[in-house]
């Protein structure tokens, strides 16, 4: 969790990175923002630059050879030693994103990189530095008096509750490759993985939020790959397969796998077919999946939306089941030669 109702915007500035695909060119700040007497413009930012950060979500820096030729850890070290080069550095990172900046769907605009005081992570009192990056621009409507009359008028800016795409480093934890969120708001698929990987090089950070983020990414996979009705699995089962396993997620705060196979799956073949699944999703992924971590209710809450709990039934029925599968029964009329369902409820609301 991230707190940054104390903290302080020590160092700022904001550069121009064209899109490298159509050769635009870059613009560079002669010098700092100053904004130690806007107090309104420095509020402004600071949630415009925290706020988009909500879960617990954490990477490390990291480079397959060592991690101190990764471009961005080591000027954050220096930065977080010697703040006096922070001008300079600011430069470098933005060159270092323009060339990194290799794919067509990646447009050009504004480089933003600050330092940070007071910032609370996790209930650690940090600095941070930030690296940020607006890539869109929308349309607002200004209203001013020309003539005793209001007139109204449009200007491009930036929605300051839309972050594009940013980066905050924790002065923290450093020899593992520093405590960092990151996002990217813009970019899916292939062309995402430049802001991760080519231009920071992260690598996810390896506790409970990660641990049990994977845990229900391969619980929701093996219902839809192995019990599923390729193997005659009824839908019906299938989603009860993942109430069961939300909601011992969301019950429990330590995750044990014994316990979740006798719990959840129960039926002896299934638990066997399961512990395959994990196996070769492991190897095929290469993620880790322990068999005891504490879980992360933050993780749970980012699943939630995933785990589907919706029986469609031809275009005309979505029926959405959570939870008393024996309440549930499935048939079929001869005569109409139709599937049904019949429901069974105490009462109606």
């Amino acid at each position: 969790m991230i707190d940054f109702s104390q903290a302080t915007i020590d160092k700022m500035v904001v550069h121009q990175v064209g899109c490298r695909a159509e050769a635009e060119p870059m613009r560079f700040s002669k010098d700092l923002m100053h904004l130690q007497d806007d107090e309104i413009v420095s509020d402004v930012l600071l949630n415009y630059f925290f706020k988009p950060f909500k879960d617990d979500a954490y990477y490390n820096f990291f480079h397959p050879e060592d991690i101190r030729n990764n471009p961005v850890y080591s000027t954050s070290q220096m930065l977080f030693e010697d703040a006096s080069k922070f001008y300079d550095s600011s430069v470098h990172l933005a060159e270092y994103l323009y060339e990194n900046s290799n794919h067509p769907k990646i447009r050009g605009g504004e480089f933003y990189m600050a330092m940070f005081s007071n910032v609370v992570v996790d209930g650690e009192l940090v600095n941070a530095i930030g690296i940020f990056k607006s890539e869109n621009k929308e349309i607002f409507l200004k209203v001013y008096l020309k003539d005793q009359n209001f007139e109204l008028g449009t200007q491009e800016g930036i929605n300051i509750k839309k972050l594009d795409k940013g980066c905050l480093i924790f002065n923290t934890e450093q020899e593992q490759g520093y405590k960092i969120c990151s996002i990217d708001n813009i970019n899916k698929g292939n062309e995402a993985r430049f802001w991760v990987d080519d231009f920071l090089g992260l690598q996810p950070r390896e506790d409970n939020y990660y641990f049990t983020r994977n845990y229900m990414e391969m619980c929701r996979g093996f219902v839809d790959d192995v019990y599923n009705k390729d193997n005659e699995v009824a839908r019906a089962d299938q989603i009860d397969m993942l109430n069961k396993s939300m909601e011992f997620f969301n019950s429990k705060d330590n995750f044990n796998e014994a316990n979740f196979e006798h719990e959840v799956i129960g039926q002896p073949e299934v638990i066997e077919a399961f512990k395959d699944y994990k196996e070769s999703y492991q190897q095929e992924s290469s993620v880790p999946l322990k068999e005891e971590f504490d879980i992360s209710k933050s993780a749970v809450k980012g699943q939630k939306s995933t785990f589907k709990s919706i029986l469609k039934l031809d275009k005309n029925f979505h029926v959405y089941i959570h939870g008393r599968r024996d309440y549930v029964e499935r048939g079929y009329d001869q005569n109409k030669g139709l599937n049904y369902y019949t429901l069974y409820y105490e009462i109606e609301s």
